[in-house]
């Protein structure tokens, strides 16, 4: 019987075999030059014993690597890990993505996760080979790496964009982390094929394959409120806020199945955070081939995976408003929330020069209930979830711990598991979420060959872990039309 294959072993052959699969989610770090690499990159394979691996970028820069030039390990998809992991590492890695150190320091990133700075900074620096700053300096260098490649921003406008406090500091990290100048990286762009109209960026966004974007496309299709969202099949657009005012976004997809982003943003520091959000909206930073792997092995579920492989679980553009579209949503079919929020959009609404935006929760909790329609109990809820977010007393973000964030959504009247359990799978990423209360749901297993009732589709799915919110999606997608006498026999009751 052979050894199993320790982590160091695994992830040579990985490098050896130059897997695109692994990029993203761990660096090659080779000590006779200095530089580190995605584990694709075309140069030859180091000697094992000139190799180190590091969790992340900022670990190899601390180490003192720079990255290649040749395979550019910044440009790769980011890491599935801070998804599937729900520890501290990933959390303050998605708030870090976010934009928090940016714009709270260190110290806000600390209390967010409820450390103490030099804490945290001890607990990263240990499990992730870098502290808060040092990530969020890696993220700040591979998102000016970004504009610089894909963009004509002028170089100034990149340094602040990607949340450098100065042009000098921008430049330096540049040099430091690539070894080469903003101009010198600028010189590798490649011509995207779409030219960007004036105040606006264009990006191509990187992804692991395959990916079902159509069914994203149509997913954001049947819940777009107009005014808000826009949509085809092949592209998707919005309005949204960032910290720094207004925001638009469109996400499309070309001939050659590259995903394209074009954005507007009112302060050049949201941009990088937008980047990220569009990533989770996408879901772009998933391992679908770990995925569709996992989920085929099982019988039942392999012609589901054959027919549409790379499937993704769409994530939120704002988690408020993301909790509110829930619980309108509840307990009515998908047509029915479109139109209910459709109608709080236009009544509650702010317009701005270009657009509409999602009504702020403190014009909800005060007015939602002039507009709202249906039961007393079920208004009273949302306009007070509302209410708690615009006060703090409830806080919902990319970063929280789901266990307790759960929790939190489920003392609130009238929010059950459903939504609980909804909002953790598109605010969180959370890959492993059933929620076996759903009427399309449960239809869908029904017409798979899988179990209908919730108990014992519950206890199927754990075979599926840690994928259960892809074996939703999928699940969905293989759903008949819904009947609407349906809605009546759903086995959740939210408002109770």
């Amino acid at each position: 019987m052979s050894l199993p294959l320790t982590d160091f072993d695994e992830r040579y052959r990985a490098i050896n075999a130059r897997d695109t699969r692994f990029d993203g989610q761990f660096v090659t770090a080779v000590r006779s030059t200095g530089i580190y690499c995605r584990p694709s990159c075309p140069a030859r394979t180091p000697k094992p014993q000139n190799v180190t691996f590091y969790p992340t970028s900022a670990a190899a820069h601390e180490a003192g690597y720079r990255a290649c030039k040749r395979c550019l390990p910044e440009a790769a998809p980011g890491s599935p890990a801070w998804n599937v992991r729900g520890d501290t590492a990933a959390r303050a890695m998605r708030l870090i993505a976010d934009g928090v150190v940016e714009r709270e320091g260190v110290p806000g990133l600390a209390a967010r996760l409820g450390y103490s700075s030099r804490h945290l900074t001890r607990l990263l620096s240990t499990e992730l080979g870098a502290g808060p700053l040092a990530l969020a300096r890696a993220h700040r260098a591979h998102t000016a790496r970004m504009l610089l490649v894909g963009t004509d921003m002028p170089v100034s406008d990149v340094a602040f964009s990607a949340g450098f406090a100065s042009i000098r500091q921008g430049n330096d990290t540049i040099r430091e982390v690539f070894g080469l100048t903003p101009g010198e990286l600028r010189a590798r762009r490649r011509a995207t094929g779409i030219e960007a109209a004036p105040g606006a960026i264009d990006l191509v966004l990187p992804y692991r394959g395959p990916l079902d974007a159509s069914g994203i496309f149509a997913w954001m299709a049947a819940r777009a409120v107009p005014g808000i969202e826009e949509t085809t099949s092949t592209s998707f657009s919005r309005h949204l806020r960032m910290a720094g005012g207004p925001a638009w976004f469109e996400v499309s997809q070309d001939a050659a199945e590259r995903l394209h982003l074009r954005a507007r943003v009112a302060q050049l520091g949201d941009l990088a955070p937008l980047v990220a959000t569009v990533r989770r909206i996408f879901d772009l930073d998933a391992d679908p081939i770990a995925v569709d792997e996992a989920l085929a092995s099982h019988p039942e579920l392999a012609p589901l995976v054959a027919r549409i492989p790379g499937i993704r679980v769409p994530g939120s553009a704002d988690p408020h408003e993301m909790l509110i579209r829930a619980m309108i949503g509840q307990q009515i079919t998908v047509v029915a929330a479109r139109t209910a929020l459709t109608g709080l959009a236009e009544a509650l609404g702010e317009r701005t020069e270009h657009g509409l935006l999602f009504p702020t929760m403190s014009v909800i909790a005060e007015r939602g209930a002039e507009v709202l329609r249906g039961p007393a109990a079920r208004i009273r809820a949302i306009t007070g979830a509302a209410a708690a977010l615009a006060d703090g007393s409830l806080r919902l973000t990319v970063g929280d711990d789901g266990v307790e964030q759960r929790a939190a959504l489920l003392a609130m009247p009238g929010i059950g598991p459903w939504t609980a359990d909804y909002v953790r799978m598109r605010v969180l990423g959370d890959p492993d979420i059933l929620l076996p209360g759903d009427v399309a749901l449960r239809a869908g297993a029904a017409a798979s060959g899988l179990p209908a009732e919730p108990a014992h589709l519950v206890a199927w799915a754990e075979r599926a872990a840690p994928w259960r919110s892809y074996l939703s999606a999928h699940l969905w997608r293989a759903a008949p039309v819904r009947p609407v006498r349906a809605i009546r026999n759903r086995t959740l009751k939210e408002t109770s």
